[in-house]
Formats: C-alpha cells, structure tokens, sequence
C-alpha cells in the first residue's frame, strides 16, 4: 500500500528531530529555540514550494475566513506538538523521547469518536459519532509492546524525574499532532492541498514561535552557529519533507478510520531509526537483548497493519463481486 510506504519514509525523516534535538541540547542549546527556529525556517521553504505551485493566494483567503479554526488547531497540531518534545530532549535522550513519542499510534485510533460522519439509514442521512476500530487497535498494541520493550532496555539508567519530565510532555504532543492534523483536514474539506493546509497552519502558528523565540533571546541570548544550521535541518527534513509525505498519507485515507491508523502507526520505524542515528552520531549503544524483540514486534505490527489495511481495501471489491 502506497499510503504505507508513505508513512514509513515520512518516519525516516522525522527521525532527525528526536536526533538532532538531543545532539543540540548535549551542545547546550536552549529547547526553545530548537522549537521555534525549525517552524520560522520551514515559512520561506513553503512559501516557495506553493508560489511555485501557484496556489498562495487561496492560503490567504481561507485564513482570512476563517481565522478562529486555523489559530485553535494549529496550535494544537504545531505548538503542542513540537514544542513538548523539544523541553522533553531537554531532558531525556532521544531513545526515550522517540519511544514515548510513539503513543501517538494509539492515540490517533482514540480519537475517532471525537468526530462525526453521515450514514445513509432507512431513515435517511443520520449523523453519528465515528467509531474505534477495535482490530486496528489491538494491531497498534503490538507496536506498543515493542516500543516498550526498547525502553526496558535503557530505562534503569534514568531517574524518576528524568522519566516523568521525558515521558508527560510527550504523551500531551503523541494526543495533539494527530488530532490537529485530522481537525485541521476536516476544516479544509478538500478545498487546499496538502502544501496549502502545511503552510496555512505554519503562518496561522506563527504568533506562538515568535513569542517562543522573544522568551529564548530574553532567557539565553541568540542561538549558536551549530543550533541554528542544525535547526534548518530539522525545519527540511522533518518539518517539510516527512510532514509533506505524512499528511498526504494521511489525506489519502482519511475517510477510512482503519486504513489512518494504519498510517499514524508507521510513525513507529521512527525508533528504530533514532536509534540507528544515535549510534552513529552520538555513539550510542544499539540495542541488545529483550530490546531486540522489541524491535521484532515493531516490524511484525507493521507487516500486520499492512495486510490488514489491504484487506480492508479488497472488502468493498468482494461486496460488489458478490
């Protein structure tokens, strides 16, 4: 599945925030400017790649009508997103925060029933409540074991507070990317493409990274020659590459709950490449023992999802063929 490939080469990418996150807090730079730099160094990268595409003027007109919408879940899909897992590297490694990171996958199949969806009854159209795709939440559980069972691997070498200030703001971020990338879809309703609703939500999140960036100046000065190439980096990379491929992953399947959480539940390889990147760029040990398993059932979860969502896919074919 397309969307699949998708979702994992989108990982790859965002792989190098968990990375570069932790080698810039070991450099001593401040967490909010790692935060703020990524998403002001993103607006020109996108402004060209839509100007490009000609399409800027309609980014415009749909934050002007209806700025309220594009503030709220922006900040929710950007702000409490990104800003949590910088102040977490902050903190704890890479490993821990990419680890924690992943219970985005199953928070994006818990929120289904915070939207609503038109059924055709013998009554007529009748909104209801979307619903939990219980199979694809168990499939995402696998994942989860394996996840945890990475973090056995390390988690003796940490603190109590190390653990708590590491893993709370995590869980906050892994709940609010999925739900402003999805609320954020259905504000658009089709009506801009995946670089438009990108770039809208940058600009519409603006405000809070200039804030942001006033507290780090007033609080550490400017940033360092090293933060600041590393955060262009990230800002490529991550925010407009794997963001890219991830929301058009998404948008491809958004209709069908089983097939989105199959999606959100690629961001898992992202473990296994922080750890890859970490061991070549920080010198840090690959994973060993029960950790191995851990990295076994991440695969696995995958491989399953994969058949899952093509099954889901061939159901309607075998509907009509019958």
């Amino acid at each position: 599945m397309k969307e699949i490939a998708l979702g994992v080469l989108s990982s790859m990418f965002f792989a190098v925030t968990f990375v570069l996150n932790r080698s810039m807090e070991l450099d001593g730079g401040s967490w909010m400017w790692s935060a703020s730099l990524r998403f002001l160094f993103m607006v020109p990268f996108l402004i060209l790649i839509v100007w490009f595409r000609k399409n800027v003027r309609q980014v415009f007109i749909e934050l002007k009508k209806d700025p309220l919408p594009w503030l709220a879940w922006s900040f929710v899909g950007f702000v409490l997103f990104y800003a949590p897992l910088t102040y977490a590297a902050a903190y704890g490694p890479g490993w821990l925060v990419s680890g924690t990171w992943q219970f985005t996958i199953v928070a994006g199949l818990l929120l289904p029933p915070l939207f609503k969806e038109n059924q055709q009854t013998g009554r007529g159209v009748v909104t209801t409540r979307k619903k939990i795709q219980k199979k694809s939440l168990a499939i995402s559980l696998i994942i989860l074991t394996g996840v945890l069972l990475i973090q056995q691997q390390k988690a003796g070498e940490l603190t109590l507070l190390e653990i708590i200030i590491g893993v709370g703001p995590v869980v906050i971020a892994a709940f609010a990317y999925p739900l402003g990338n999805r609320k954020m879809m259905e504000v658009c309703s089709g009506k801009l493409d995946t670089f438009q609703r990108i770039l809208g939500m940058t600009l519409a999140s603006l405000p809070f990274w200039v804030i942001l960036s006033g507290a780090a100046f007033i609080d550490d000065g400017l940033p360092s020659a090293s933060q600041t190439v590393q955060s262009l980096i990230v800002a490529v990379c991550s925010g407009v590459i794997a963001t890219t491929l991830f929301f058009i992953a998404t948008n491809r399947v958004k209709d069908n709950q089983g097939k989105l959480g199959a999606v959100e539940a690629t961001q898992s390889m992202q473990v296994l490449f922080v750890i890859a990147g970490e061991a070549y760029l920080l010198s840090s040990p690959l994973p060993s023992g029960i950790a191995v398993a851990g990295v076994s059932c991440i695969i696995i979860g995958i491989i399953v999802h994969t058949f899952h969502v093509k099954k889901i896919a061939a159901a309607p074919a075998l509907k009509q063929s019958g």
